[in-house]
């Protein structure tokens, strides 16, 4: 989000006419900056002295959440800075957190619009970037009773392991070489997703050059992209200056191209299937339908009032969430294992003893595995501290003026909740920044589901992850599957670069690269 504020500067490089009509702003502009700062007389949490028009914007680097952890270390665990005219509230306490996504939880369950969220998601017509409404009530029940129940989760379980199965059978093809484990990774979760969603895959580019894959990584990159008119309106032309504006519109503008293709494909298999009277079913008899053939029935059904914009915006979500949450996971989990070959040591010794005792010749882990990987769980779980996919959540927006932590908050305050921060907060966890999976074997009843609020990974409250159950079941069917089949290294003279990549959700940097030797029971 902040990170192209840093090309600011060198936008005025390339575009030096700008500058005296930018000096002249500040200047006209000043006055009413001071002014507005010193009429209140309300108790605000200690905030650091900004800048006219820009504010804050100027202390903030290409990774938020440690520019965040900075400040809030010389100013405080609530902490209130200004991005252009919007005022932000930064949290980096447990219990201020708490305050906000439980005690406080309806006031601060609204999300603001931007430039990317608008555009993309249909007017903001989806789940997660809805503001809070009867719209919002409604898509998230379509969400939580149609497509993410855990009945739903598990009707798809034959998917997850058929494509667990590909790239087991993938990787073992690499004959000891290396292998590009992040790219490996990316590709079975969007398989997945885009079954699960569309019921078939979507590689590569279609007819008219679209690449929906590519799409997706463009618009989870843009989702972190700072917009001048979100924070500072009457900017926003600097937007269309540096072209945002317009890649967003032409990400928009394909994606609504292929998903009007994807509908129409499901529309005819639906009615076909039901002039055939040809239902699929899933392995316990239930319909194995797939997302959008849902959507549509419920459309059509008249169970709910569901345009197709709704539908197309929902869709994405699904994927923005579901697709990126999973693989950033196990991106950092492998990461973290190769660090600690203790860890992985142990890891491997617990799913290939289970899988031993089954006595029979299956290789593969299954489903039917998972709750007795007692030690797997736990090192999910400590990746997702160390490496929360959001680290600062989604933003959230307070809808009337409300005290929190003794603190008087605006109403339309935008609102950062740094989990990064949370978790490494050593009043809680002990030394924080080291990678201890037993930590949760200790207290098994710390869980993300977003009632401990020292570990929030996937948020909590209305507005917290309802996709958690689908995410964690793809990733430990993921993770038992590699660590079983195979043993890994690194190349020789490899390096393993820890950087951290840019945007809403925090990926590697430089992909994951690694040799698999098989192993053999």
């Amino acid at each position: 989000m902040f990170t192209s504020f840093l090309q600011f500067l060198q936008t005025l490089i390339f575009y030096p006419f700008l500058l005296p009509f930018l000096l002249f702003a500040l200047l006209f502009l000043y006055y009413n900056t001071l002014s507005s700062s010193t009429s209140t007389t309300k108790n605000q949490p200690p905030s650091p002295p900004k800048l006219p028009i820009i504010g804050n914007l100027h202390q903030i680097g290409p990774l938020p959440r440690q520019s965040f952890s900075s400040l809030s270390h010389q100013y405080g665990h609530v902490m209130l800075l200004h991005f252009g005219s919007k005022p932000t509230l930064v949290i980096s306490s447990a219990d201020v957190a708490k305050e906000i996504m439980k005690t406080h939880d309806l006031l601060f369950c609204s999300r603001p619009r931007s430039l990317v969220t608008n555009k993309i998601f249909y007017g903001c017509k989806d789940m997660g970037f809805s503001p809070y409404g009867e719209h919002w009530r409604m898509m998230k029940s379509i969400c939580v009773m149609q497509l993410l129940s855990n009945k739903k989760v598990q009707s798809y379980r034959k998917i997850r392991e058929e494509e667990v199965g590909l790239i087991m059978e993938m990787i073992k093809k690499s004959k000891f070489s290396v292998v590009d484990l992040s790219e490996i990774i990316m590709t079975q979760t969007y398989d997945l997703i885009c079954r699960a969603t569309f019921g078939r895959k979507y590689s590569g580019k279609d007819e008219d050059g679209i690449d929906f894959k590519e799409l997706l990584l463009e618009t989870m990159e843009l989702l972190g992209v700072f917009s001048f008119g979100d924070f500072i309106p009457w900017l926003s032309w600097m937007d269309r200056i540096k072209g945002l504006t317009g890649r967003v519109e032409r990400v928009a503008k394909e994606l609504d191209q292929l998903l009007d293709k994807v509908i129409q494909e499901n529309k005819n298999r639906l009615k076909n299937k039901k002039s055939m009277n040809d239902v699929e079913f899933d392995d316990e008899g239930k319909s194995a339908k797939n997302f959008v053939e849902i959507l549509l029935e419920s459309k059509w059904e008249n169970e709910v009032s569901l345009p197709m914009d709704d539908i197309k915006a929902v869709i994405l979500d699904v994927f923005a969430a579901g697709a990126d949450t999973t693989y950033t996971l196990l991106e950092w989990t492998m990461t973290e294992l190769i660090r600690h070959p203790r860890v992985m040591k142990e890891l491997q010794e617990e799913v290939r003893k289970i899988i031993a005792c089954k006595g029979n010749s299956v290789l593969k882990v299954s489903e039917d595995d998972l709750d007795k990987l007692t030690y797997l769980k736990a090192v999910l779980k400590e990746t997702l501290r160390l490496h929360p996919p959001a680290p600062l959540l989604v933003f959230r927006e307070s809808l009337k003026d409300v005290k929190i932590d003794g603190f008087d908050i605006k109403a339309g305050t935008h609102v950062f909740i740094n989990a990064w921060e949370i978790h490494r907060d050593p009043t809680f966890w002990e030394e924080p920044e080291e990678f201890r999976p037993e930590r949760f074997l200790n207290d098994s009843s710390l869980n993300f589901k977003g009632q401990d609020f020292n570990y929030i990974p996937f948020g909590a409250g209305r507005r917290s992850c309802p996709g958690i159950s689908f995410a964690m079941v793809n990733a430990e069917l993921m993770l038992a599957n590699l660590v079983y089949e195979f043993d890994w290294k690194m190349p020789e003279n490899g390096v393993l670069d820890m950087d951290e990549s840019v945007g809403i959700t925090v990926h590697r940097r430089v992909p994951l690269v690694l040799i698999p030797t098989p192993y053999y029971s």
